[in-house]
């Protein structure tokens, strides 16, 4: 490519670093072609997105009930970076949260100002598989909490305090994923996404690269046990819609039971006489009048209504470097795994329409994953099993919004991306052979393929 020659190059690749926008931490913006009535659940969701829990929700009217045991006070405090809906903000909120209103907790060593929210999850307990989710702090000691009396988990030994690396082996993390353009994700066919998998297989069969099995009811994709249908959501894919995405979260990271998960995951008397069980549920109206229509949803419900009508990232302008990036990116084999684009069916953003949601439906998803399982290696193994990915296969990650991360990859150990893509290289990574054709390319030629991710 002649034009690329006249371009500017630096002597050795680098990390452009997050872009920087003046929208950054403005107010998310709803789904283009949405109507009003679709735009009040967006807006009535992303208020509750933002309310901060308190221990005794019910009576406070202050949410539903925080805790006993929770890794944040609420969804916004971790999907924040560069707006609502994205992930883990640069400056880390977690360490006020955990002594908010006088509690005692301890800091785990892992969670610093200049780091990413991470939760914790162990590979064992008492010597059997675990892979759940340990909650990083408790009420205890919070004016709210009564005599609510609980201990912390012990994460000890200490690492890596910025990386996460090299402390207790039995613990591995995760970092929030992004939920700009959830809905659009949500509204791909599973049609859709067996089809790129079957045309693009005797291609991507040449770099080692194949879309693995999470095949709990048989296939070559990672389906749903419950009606095999196909699971996309979570670093693993573990999760099939969007409701369930946020009833996992409103239990497993605030402790707040709702109907989808309707028992606590705490049960110790004293810490549980605050709030009835589930805490969160539909409110029926007394009169039809009494409440409006987005009052009557459960929060899990706001909450997916919000996720679901999210626009997806709009990335930067671009440029002769980012467009030749983009092609080198396709000729080493990334788009592989990251499919650049992937189309949605016909979908509803709310129950309250009754005709297919323009903004969903018949859409270009420019997400950058086909949205299969693969084998990463040895490197980025973490030990767990959800559903059956294995302790070594993650979904390939949506790249739309890169350009704005602070933190990569599932436990956030690196913040440069040159990091983060020699990460994929390891013993038993289907990333091997195209992570060595990047490493082959000229320092201008990374250079481009990294202006160009800075550009998503």
């Amino acid at each position: 490519m002649a034009a690329f020659n006249s371009l500017p190059t630096s002597a050795q690749p680098t990390d452009p670093g997050a872009r920087r926008e003046p929208t950054d931490n403005a107010s998310p913006i709803a789904l283009a072609g949405l109507g009003q009535d679709e735009r009040a659940f967006f807006q009535d969701g992303l208020r509750r997105f933002d309310t901060a829990e308190v221990v005794s929700g019910a009576a406070s009217g202050q949410g539903n009930g925080l805790g006993p045991r929770f890794n944040s006070d609420s969804c916004l405090s971790c999907h924040a970076w560069p707006n609502p809906g994205g992930s883990s903000p640069v400056q880390n909120p977690l360490q006020n949260i955990a002594t908010a209103y006088g509690a005692s907790n301890d800091i785990p060593w892992f969670i610093v100002s200049e780091g990413p929210i991470r939760e914790a999850r162990f590979v064992q307990s008492n010597g059997t598989a675990d892979g759940g989710v340990h909650n990083l702090f408790v009420v205890s000691g919070r004016s709210d909490a009564g005599s609510c009396a609980l201990s912390q988990p012990s994460f000890g030994p200490a690492g890596n305090p910025v990386t996460g690396q090299g402390g207790n082996r039995n613990i591995v993390f995760r970092i929030p994923t992004p939920i700009f353009g959830a809905g659009l994700i949500e509204a791909i066919p599973d049609s859709t996404i067996l089809a790129n998998m079957t045309l693009n297989a005797e291609r991507n069969a040449r770099v080692g690269v194949h879309g693995h099995t999470n095949a709990i009811q048989g296939g070559n994709v990672n389906r749903s046990g419950n009606d095999g249908t196909i699971t996309r959501f979570g670093w693993k894919a573990q999760n099939k819609s969007l409701l369930m995405f946020a009833g996992e979260a409103y239990n497993v990271e605030m402790g707040i039971s709702n109907q989808l998960f309707p028992q606590e995951r705490t049960e110790t008397a004293a810490c549980r006489t605050y709030n009835p069980t589930p805490e969160d549920t539909e409110n029926f109206p007394a009169t039809t009048a009494a409440n409006s229509a987005t009052a009557v949803l459960s929060d899990i419900e706001a909450f997916a209504n919000f996720m679901r009508m999210l626009a997806p990232p709009t990335p930067g302008p671009a440029s002769l470097m980012t467009i030749y990036g983009r092609a080198l990116f396709t000729q080493v084999g990334c788009a592989t795994c990251h499919t650049p684009t992937l189309m949605t069916g016909t979908a509803m953003a709310t129950g309250s329409s009754r005709n297919p949601s323009p903004g969903l439906s018949n859409q270009q998803a420019n997400l950058y994953s086909d949205l299969l399982l693969h084998h990463m290696g040895q490197a980025l193994a973490d030990g767990i099993t959800q559903g059956a990915a294995g302790p070594d296969e993650f979904r390939s990650a949506p790249l739309w919004g890169l350009g704005q991360r602070a933190y990569f990859l599932h436990d956030g150990r690196a913040s440069d991306l040159l990091v983060a893509i020699e990460a994929h290289r390891s013993q038993g990574s289907e990333a091997n052979t195209v992570v060595g054709q990047f490493n082959a390319l000229s320092d201008p030629q990374q250079q481009a393929i990294l202006d160009f991710l800075r550009s998503l």
